[in-house]
């Protein structure tokens, strides 16, 4: 239904379509059903879009992008045969882009294979064991550690129970069903994934942990059959009468949901030919999920929640720049000299992300009386720990390892934003027992960020294309 009303749009309509959707992603004109509203600036903070436009594409986007090329952030390790705790799952991709391809066993070296109880120091380097995997490490193979400190060192931080801080469910590396993914050779794209599995999962995520009451009516997606008579805007009438804390919630949800829809329109099989198949952007897949007459006007408020999302983890990132500064924290890979750079152009990074001037002010977060507040973080973050959960109920290889890495991502840095005390405290020298964040916390965070990097300028990109075609 959706995609008829698409062919059948006259010329002037596909242009003022095309019109609408480059005003939010140059001047931030954020349009509601009725009526368009001028403002550059984003609900509960005070930056505006196109500084972020700048800010990203210019100074954020070629070095994170570097960055994530790097052996230590390449490698993911995950599980992606936990069951789905909340209904069987019978979802399916309809092309083999769908399938995951797991690091063979003979190219992950042993460091990694031991796991993060036996760590491996520069001496132990020179071994014949390590050398004979020398290749896996050209390859981009990594080592599970943070830096190369004592043995016991590394046995305090093992005891150190943090799941109080946690707002993911964690998979157990140890597990054998747990299998590291080279991240570079399992790009996220379209997959084909979609149907009431993929229906059902969204929409458990929105109706059930949202904080929302079933009795208001909120706007899933634009692929919907059906509207309904009400347009969604109770939903958002409600919704600005929310506290911050439960404002922030969906929005963080809401952009993730944009920004993956993004990658899944920028990333789109075009073509299928013998062997050589064609990925790239599609116009009409963007279209028909953000333009506003496709969705009444909800795509676009999605992308307005995808950058409210990337200056959270932009916060995040400049909070835990302390943390990673240390000497005492060193990307560990078993190659000093890619090592050093790599933790070179991290620190260049932290370095842009500290000097951006409007960043979101999470100090505004649960400050009302003590008790309140308490029970209100834990009870978002119980709401965020179940919505990682659902992300095992996904029924697609590609779109799971890349859903839970970027919901891991998230909360990491949930975990960051409200650990402010605990980082400040670090010491210089040692290992802390107050805040630390393992490697595969690490991973996500900074994947999950160049994900929505990606986003943001891709936004750009669908720009010149709809340029081209109004």
């Amino acid at each position: 239904m959706s995609s008829s009303r698409v062919v059948r749009r006259s010329a002037a309509e596909t242009g003022l379509a095309a019109q609408l959707l480059l005003a939010v992603v140059t001047t931030g004109c954020l349009w509601g059903a009725t009526e368009a509203q001028l403002t550059g600036v984003l609900d509960d903070c005070l930056c505006d879009i196109e500084s972020i436009d700048d800010f990203n594409n210019f100074k954020i986007f070629p070095k994170i992008q570097k960055l994530l090329e790097r052996d230590y952030f390449r490698y993911y390790k995950v599980n992606l045969k936990r069951p789905c705790p909340f209904w069987a799952d019978d979802g399916h991709c309809s092309i083999r882009d769908c399938h995951v391809e797991p690091c063979p066993e003979s190219k992950v070296p042993v460091g990694i294979k031991a796991g993060s109880a036996n760590k491996y120091s520069k001496t132990a380097n020179h071994t014949k064991e390590l050398e004979e995997c020398e290749q896996a490490n050209k390859l981009g193979a990594i080592n599970s550690t943070l830096s190369n400190q004592s043995k016991e060192a590394f046995i305090d931080w093992a005891r150190y129970d943090d799941s109080q801080d946690h707002f993911c469910e964690l998979d157990d590396e140890r597990s054998p069903d747990a299998q590291y993914v080279d991240l570079l050779l399992n790009p996220e794209r379209y997959t084909g994934y979609k149907g009431p599995s993929a229906w059902r999962l969204w929409n458990s995520i929105y109706e059930e942990n949202c904080f929302k009451p079933r009795s208001v009516y909120r706007p899933l997606n634009p692929l919907a059959s059906s509207w309904g008579e009400d347009d969604g805007e109770s939903f958002y009438t409600w919704l600005e009468g929310l506290c911050l804390e439960k404002r922030v919630f969906y929005k963080l949800i809401s952009g993730l949901h944009a920004s993956i829809n993004l990658h899944l329109c920028a990333n789109y099989l075009l073509e299928e030919t013998w062997g050589k198949p064609r990925w790239g952007a599609n116009v009409k897949e963007f279209t028909h999920r953000f333009d506003p007459t496709e969705t009444k006007g909800e795509g676009l408020r999605r992308i307005k929640n995808l950058y409210f999302l990337y200056l959270i983890e932009l916060r995040a990132l400049s909070k835990v720049a302390s943390y990673f500064e240390r000497s005492v924290v060193d990307l560990y890979t078993g190659n000093a000299q890619e090592d050093a750079e790599t933790k070179s152009l991290l620190l260049e990074i932290f370095t842009h992300t500290k000097s951006f001037p409007m960043h979101f002010d999470e100090k505004s977060m649960f400050a009302g009386d003590k008790k309140g507040a308490t029970s209100l973080k834990e009870e978002f973050r119980l709401h965020f720990k179940n919505i990682s959960r659902i992300m095992d109920c996904v029924g697609c290889d590609k779109c799971r390892l890349w859903g839970k890495l970027q919901t891991q991502g998230l909360g990491t840095a949930l975990k960051i934003l409200f650990s402010e005390k605990e980082i400040k405290n670090l010491p210089e020298n040692s290992p802390s027992k107050g805040f630390q964040l393992t490697r595969q916390e690490i991973v996500a965070l900074l994947n999950a960020f160049g994900r929505l990097s990606t986003s943001i300028r891709e936004l750009q990109n669908f720009k010149v294309l709809l340029q081209q075609t109004s």
